[in-house]
């Protein structure tokens, strides 16, 4: 096992604590098995590693990482590798991307039930359906979700700066007062700006010049090896994906006309269906229905937007304002743990607020009817009365 180690130590020289991740509080490591689903680039590498290497302690000796994609596993299983370690006095096991291995879920239960001492935390792409796998992994584990960076987490992570979420109860009832303090510190809309282009993913410490040609590599690893893992993509199918994909970014918020898209993609109306409820799966769209319609695979989304502001500049040179605005709020509503639906009138509905969307002449005239309403306005350090800052939803995890 000493590849495994050198590997483990050389990525644990690597790790800091300077910058945490708002989800390394919420995990309850203790639990015997757990699953850190994510986007590629959201950090859930650095989030294990972290844990291992900071919070351990005096289990830190009793710990092994290890990449399912390790060379290591060409003539090793997993469940081999956790037997032997257990043998050597291990008691946890982090398991990096799981998806990479073939029998992932049977080697899982089998460790599970077979070593009921040994802790295994493992991560996957966010495509990865765990509860779906060759065995019942149901009752086994406690699965999380990391999405990417927040506009807090954003400021925190580059600028230094800490700020504590606040809730949409909060933004409705104190939105000035929580401005106004946030103001005492930065000047948010040019790191706004800054962060609806090249702010979502972590990997915007290697640099702002580097931030979308990167980008663009994690939206081909996405749908070349996650989903060819996952899905079985070939070549082929990736490249319909990818121009998938493309149309949408063109026009998101795009309201699908599911046959004509068939036909310009030369493919069936339920593989395009599936297609597009992958990549939301994949953290590459969101999906947004009306409220009272169910979220079969087989049903036609009243709107999809791309995932984040990000993948937009990385696919499109200069992307539709508008579009960057309801793209904004949606992911950081979704990301939140929010449901949010289409309603008849504003842009986005949750269970008791409707939220309309613009810049910083935008006026409640089209949601003035609702009992409940937001206007969120981009280009604005302050709001009154429920005229909010856009940006301050950013602030929401």
């Amino acid at each position: 096992m000493e590849p495994l180690f050198q590997y483990q130590d050389n990525l644990l020289r690597g790790v800091d604590n300077k910058f945490r991740r708002y989800l390394h509080s919420e995990i309850n490591w203790k639990q015997r098995m757990i699953a850190i689903k994510g986007p590629r680039g959201a950090g859930k590498t650095t989030l294990m590693l972290q844990y291992m290497k900071f919070d351990l302690k005096e289990e830190k000796s009793k710990a092994l990482y290890v990449t399912a994609d390790h060379t290591w596993f060409y003539n090793h299983t997993l469940l081999d590798t956790a037997m032997d370690w257990f043998k050597h006095g291990g008691r946890i096991l982090f398991i990096d991307e799981v998806h990479k291995y073939p029998a992932w879920s049977r080697e899982l239960k089998n460790i599970y039930d077979g070593l009921p001492e040994m802790r295994v935390i493992f991560s996957a792409s966010s495509a990865l359906d765990i509860y779906r796998g060759e065995a019942d992994l149901s009752r086994r584990v406690i699965s999380y979700s990391l999405a990417g960076l927040s506009l807090r987490e954003y400021l925190s992570f580059t600028e230094g700066l800490t700020f504590d979420p606040v809730s949409l109860n909060d933004i409705q009832s104190n939105h000035r007062d929580i401005s106004n303090n946030i103001l005492e510190k930065i000047q948010p809309l040019p790191a706004f700006n800054r962060y609806l282009r090249n702010g979502y993913l972590p990997i915007i410490a290697e640099g702002e010049a580097e931030y979308l040609p990167k980008l663009e590599q994690v939206i081909n690893a996405i749908v070349d090896t996650d989903l060819a893992y996952i899905a079985s993509y070939n070549a082929g199918t990736a490249v319909k994906v990818k121009r998938l994909l493309g149309v949408i970014a063109e026009s998101a918020p795009f309201k699908p006309n599911m046959s004509a898209l068939a036909r310009k993609l030369e493919i069936n109306r339920e593989a395009l269906y599936e297609y597009v409820y992958q990549l939301r799966d994949a953290r590459l769209l969101n999906i947004l229905s009306a409220e009272g319609k169910g979220v079969s695979r087989l049903q036609k989304p009243d709107k999809i937007f791309l995932e984040n502001t990000n993948l937009a500049y990385a696919i499109d040179t200069h992307p539709d304002k508008g579009n960057i605005r309801e793209t904004f709020l949606l992911n950081q509503l979704l990301n939140t743990g929010i449901d949010v639906t289409s309603p008849v009138e504003g842009d986005f509905s949750t269970s008791n607020l409707i939220i309309e969307v613009g810049g910083k002449s935008k006026t409640s005239k089209q949601v003035k009817d609702a009992e409940n309403y937001l206007v969120a306005a981009d280009d604005i350090e302050t709001g009154f009365g429920p005229k909010v800052p856009l940006w301050l939803f950013g602030f929401l995890y």
